[in-house]
């Protein structure tokens, strides 16, 4: 409870007049210290055609990937932030400061650039098999000891698949029909000659 408070503490001093969410979010192994808001999306994609009366609408139907939008910040007034400070280099430059909240926001950008699955822990939720498609950051010259940021991830859906194949040709009782495909390479055009007469049979001239 006591980590709770201390949240709220900071939240005052670093975002003012924004009631922060007084419970801890997570984004992979980056602990969110201010969770402001919090949009959760879960749409069913449905089919536009006509559907047959009585048959299954779960074949018409299919649920689209999760996606979840944080907003939150972290500040330098924290007290971890005197004894953590992080850095990182990322695809397109490296921070400029040294500071707590630098560290983050580098932290952030490594994670959505490894393009690795994370797990997200919010308020409502935990998601699995997600990725940070969207980073959104916003700085004034009123904010400049705090990092607000909104993070958008979207779930990326695993399935399981099974390769087969078919039974020698041997055992088919018709391998021409039922047997694999199997390439015989490059193949020449050979040029034929024409029946006398054309295609219709002398006995038809």
């Amino acid at each position: 409870m006591a980590a709770n408070v201390e949240e709220v503490i900071v939240s005052a001093r670093a975002f003012p007049n924004v009631l922060a969410m007084p419970i801890s979010a997570q984004i992979g192994d980056l602990r969110v210290q201010t969770s402001l808001e919090e949009i959760h999306t879960d749409t069913l994609q449905a089919t536009e055609h006509p559907v047959e009366s009585g048959a299954a609408v779960s074949d018409h139907s299919y649920k689209r990937p999760s996606e979840v939008v944080l907003r939150c910040g972290w500040s330098n007034s924290n007290l971890d932030a005197l004894r953590s400070i992080v850095s990182g280099i990322f695809s397109g430059g490296t921070m400029t400061k040294g500071d707590f909240i630098s560290g983050i926001y580098s932290q952030l950008l490594q994670l959505q650039q490894a393009r690795e699955l994370i797990e997200i822990t919010t308020s409502l939720r935990h998601y699995q098999s997600m990725l940070i498609t969207g980073l959104q950051v916003s700085r004034d010259q009123k904010t400049s000891q705090i990092l607000s940021v909104s993070a958008t991830c979207r779930e990326l859906i695993i399935v399981s698949t099974i390769s087969a194949s078919l039974p020698p040709k041997e055992q088919q009782a018709e391998p021409s029909v039922t047997a694999e495909v199997e390439d015989i390479g490059p193949q020449q055009v050979v040029a034929g000659t024409p029946a006398p007469g054309g295609s219709v049979p002398p006995n038809e001239w």
